[in-house]
């Protein structure tokens, strides 16, 4: 959650950053209102409570003097009762302005680029050379077909559309990837967990996911529990509610999930093949880091990414995303694109972000620095979609009889 301190102390620059991100005028004004209301609510309180607590010292005083307490009494007791409205309204005033700010997404960095989607974020730089084809590259469902890899109509049937069922050396190179990414982060000094795949609302609250995108999110019915959509959310609330020692950080975590989305906001999108499923695989890198180390530990996300594409010998860009591409909880974001020769363009296949101290404060999870506790810094991002990547291999390593070679790195895993 944004600092609201912060915000309130610093409205207008604070405002500047949020409309960066999209944040409409209309809701920075309701915010705004909303401190008033509360800052008014807040100061009756406190005069009410001033008021009986002067009143209530007289007690001894007038005892000492012999004087009649009846009317003091009549006073303070007709105090009390009008401090419960004011009590209440004070209530729902940080209620309001509390539920408002759940909804409110991350400041951007300041570096963060301007720009209103993702045609205005700024490529950093290419990394290796696409490969020249001397025929024409097929796309991967089409592969998938002269394969037998991808069974898109059985996925369906199992299920509904944007399922798929992977067969055979397909199933293999993919527990092949995972097994790649898994080690390739454990050498890189990230501690492997296996984590349940079903999170309760508070931790889902914690890393973002609630109460904004509750639409894209599947729930388990009369339950309190809801399918991940990425390994990001039980491995950040590992530490939920919970205050680290600050030589126990950087906490570095990997894992392997599947990732549970509903994709509503992607009707008509990459709906042939398995660039846009409701399941697909993805080994996560969290860290939850010391402020001053954050960016030193996102450049190391970012360069542990880039390696295992290089290793794969998939080419690729490094993106910095702008203020209206960023996500909900980044506060700076940088996407990895891979290169598909099958559809002519770099998709996205791993988005590295620092959130600062956003998720760290909607999950109360702190460090100790000397006597006083300071909210730490969490990281994440995918090393790397598994699927995107099987998907990248295929149209990269093809040959013009359709066959796919596998990456030298991948042959030991199959």
């Amino acid at each position: 959650m944004i600092d609201l301190k912060y915000l309130q102390n610093n409205f207008e620059e604070a405002s500047a950053r949020l409309q960066k991100k999209g944040v409409d005028a209309d809701t920075l004004t309701r915010l705004k209102t909303l401190f008033a209301e509360l800052k008014a609510a807040n100061a009756a309180l406190e005069a009410a409570k001033a008021e009986q607590n002067s009143m209530s010292k007289l007690f001894g005083q007038y005892k000492r003097e012999g004087k009649d307490i009846t009317e003091l009494k009549a006073k303070v007791d007709a105090n009390k009762e009008a401090m419960v409205p004011l009590q209440e309204r004070a209530r729902e005033a940080e209620e309001a302005l509390f539920s408002l700010a759940l909804a409110i997404p991350n400041f951007p960095d300041n570096e963060v680029p301007e720009g209103k989607d993702e045609e205005e974020n700024v490529e950093l730089r290419r990394v290796l050379e696409p490969r020249s084809f001397d025929f024409e590259p097929l796309e991967h469902w089409a592969l998938a077909e002269k394969n037998g890899w991808i069974d898109f109509e059985r996925g369906v049937k199992l299920a509904k559309s944007r399922f798929a069922v992977l067969r055979g050396d397909a199933a293999r190179l993919e527990r092949a990837l995972i097994n790649f990414f898994l080690d390739t982060n454990r050498e890189k000094g990230f501690e492997e967990l296996c984590v349940p795949f079903m999170n309760n609302a508070q931790m889902l609250q914690g890393t973002g996911q609630l109460p904004k995108f509750e639409d894209d999110l599947f729930k388990v019915e009369g339950e309190d529990l809801y399918l991940i959509p990425t390994a990001e959310v039980p491995l950040t609330n590992m530490y939920n509610n919970e205050i680290l020692s600050e030589d126990a950080l950087p906490v570095l975590m990997t894992g392997y999930t599947p990732c549970f989305r509903k994709e509503a906001g992607s009707a008509g999108r990459d709906t042939r093949g398995m660039i846009r499923q409701h399941q697909f695989d993805k080994v996560e890198m969290v860290a939850i880091a010391h402020p001053d180390k954050s960016d030193e530990v996102f450049e190391m996300m970012v360069q542990n990414a880039s390696d295992i594409l290089t290793a794969l010998g998939l080419p690729y860009r490094v993106v910095e995303l702008c203020g209206g591409d960023l996500g909900f909880s980044a506060a700076r974001t940088i996407d990895l694109e891979v290169w598909l020769p099958g559809q002519n363009k770099y998709r996205e296949i791993s988005s590295i972000s620092n959130t600062r101290d956003f998720q760290a404060r909607r999950a109360k999870i702190r460090f100790k620095d000397g006597k006083k506790n300071r909210l730490v810094h969490t990281l994440n991002g995918s090393a790397l979609a598994v699927g995107r990547t099987l998907i990248a291999i295929m149209e990269n390593y093809q040959n013009e009889d359709g066959s796919i070679e596998i990456p030298e790195v991948l042959k030991k895993y199959m």
